[in-house]
């Protein structure tokens, strides 16, 4: 649940660089005073980068899945359906919200919540715009279990243009939401 949890805070990692660099720039054209809510949310924002990253590598470089041998069949890349709508976000929350007042500090916070629960439980782990960023791709694929010969739907990560053409991959398969296509291909 925790791994869960870092993932879905990496997935606002953009949002919230920007509203970091907001609130510095905030400060350099004196806008902005350090006080308890400013210091407040420069740290909460520190912890959640950082948090953010960590969970983002512990599910891409650190995951101690179980990496399966699988034959792609069908694949739809499926990127553009989910990356703009939470730039959108990105967008609605850094730039009109003041988080210099409790108000806006706390509806942020709640927002954020919200989102939270219902991104974990129905497994909205594929919506991940910095993994987008950092060049991964999203897709739709249809695999075959080499092991089990199962035919399986999923939706996975792939670093750059996933090539089909029945090449045999790895993939760390954590459920039918949520896998990563290993570089490697025979």
């Amino acid at each position: 649940m925790f791994k869960n949890l870092l993932l879905y805070i990496s997935a606002f990692v953009p949002m919230y660089i920007l509203v970091f660099v907001k609130l510095v720039v905030e400060i350099i054209n004196q806008n902005l005073t350090f006080n308890v809510l400013n210091t407040l949310n420069f740290a909460t924002l520190l912890l959640l980068i950082v948090s953010g990253i960590i969970g983002l590598l512990w599910n891409v470089k650190f995951n101690e899945d179980e990496a399966k041998e699988i034959i792609i069949l069908e694949k739809k890349n499926i990127t553009d359906q989910h990356f703009l709508g939470y730039f959108s976000l990105f967008v609605f929350f850094a730039i009109p919200l003041d988080l210099s007042l409790v108000s806006a500090y706390c509806v942020y916070v709640l927002v954020l919540i919200f989102i939270g629960i219902v991104y974990i439980n129905n497994s909205l782990y594929y919506i991940n715009p910095l993994l987008n960023i950092l060049g991964f791709n999203f897709y739709d694929i249809t695999f075959k279990d080499v092991a089990s010969g199962e035919t399986k739907a999923a939706k996975i990560f792939y670093k750059g243009d996933l090539i089909i053409e029945n090449k045999t991959y790895w993939a760390k398969v954590k459920n039918k939401h949520f896998c990563f296509i290993d570089k490697k291909h025979k």
